[in-house]
């Protein structure tokens, strides 16, 4: 009985094209998904600078892009500018750390024991609805005009994002998935560790970045009002002294600080959720 040979030539060639071409069919993929992503973004950059420039648009408000970056290089060599970044970063900083140790543990308790959500969720609600900006006089009467008042209230509104997206998160765990873990044995602690707690996380980083955009948009806030360095008091200085190109330099600065900060979150997300990625 003889076997008869298949000639595979032609498959052998088909495979071989489509190899060849996947390189170029990557690069064009990507940059398809550069294009439809930040496309729009770049569009309307040009078109503000090339507005400016031919005087679509008064100068005088919306200088172009090029002395903007000018004015923002000149005052971060001078180092006029490093000061206020500083500052900035630091009422920020304390006040977004303040609330993660706060709101993460207390999310974590109130999420596991239903009575004490069910006891403090009506004031908690209460808080949340009230705005930070308009409680900001309480804080000044309370902690007076310096660094605390301004701290506190941008601890104040970072909060309720985390401490709603930890408890959500904890009462979306899977039941099954408990009562699984209690099954076969495991203590309390056990099943915290090993199931509550990682199945929390993704909604717990989303609570984060969620508090971190708020802690930049309450710290221009607060400079605005009452300070005498920060970012967001050279965006009101600039724009008191008609320095146009600074104050827009410095509000693109804290747009910058704030694409960092989300970038960093989105990476630890991506680090602590390699698990829900693959589950997706």
């Amino acid at each position: 009985m003889t076997i008869q040979s298949i000639d595979t030539s032609p498959l052998r060639r088909r495979h071989e094209d489509r190899a060849g071409a996947m390189p170029g069919q990557r690069l064009t993929a990507m940059g398809r998904d550069v294009l439809s992503r930040y496309g729009l973004l770049v569009g309307f950059l040009v078109l503000w600078q090339v507005s400016a420039k031919t005087g679509w648009v008064n100068p005088s408000i919306f200088p172009p892009l090029d002395a903007i970056a000018a004015a923002l290089w000149k005052a971060l060599a001078s180092g006029r500018l490093v000061g206020d970044v500083a500052i900035s970063l630091q009422r920020s900083g304390i006040a977004f750390g303040a609330a993660v140790v706060i709101g993460i543990p207390l999310g974590l308790f109130m999420g596991q024991i239903r009575s004490v959500e069910r006891a403090l969720d009506p004031i908690l609600q209460l808080f949340r609805q009230t705005s930070a900006l308009a409680l900001y006089p309480v804080f000044i009467l309370l902690l007076g005009l310096g660094e605390t008042s301004k701290i506190f209230v941008i601890f104040w509104a970072t909060l309720f994002p985390i401490l709603l997206a930890t408890i959500g998160g904890v009462k979306e765990v899977d039941a099954k998935l408990i009562e699984m873990a209690r099954t076969f044995g495991a203590s309390r602690l056990t099943v915290f560790r090993r199931v509550v707690l990682p199945a929390s996380v993704p909604a717990i980083v989303v609570g984060l970045r969620l508090s971190a955009t708020t802690a930049l948009l309450l710290l221009i806030a607060a400079e605005m009002i009452g300070a005498n360095k920060g970012l967001g008091f050279q965006v009101m200085n600039a724009q008191y002294n008609f320095q146009i190109p600074l104050m827009f330099g410095a509000i693109f600065l804290l747009a910058a600080l704030g694409l960092t900060a989300n970038a960093v979150l989105v990476t630890l997300q991506r680090r602590l959720c390699r698990w829900s990625e693959v589950t997706r």
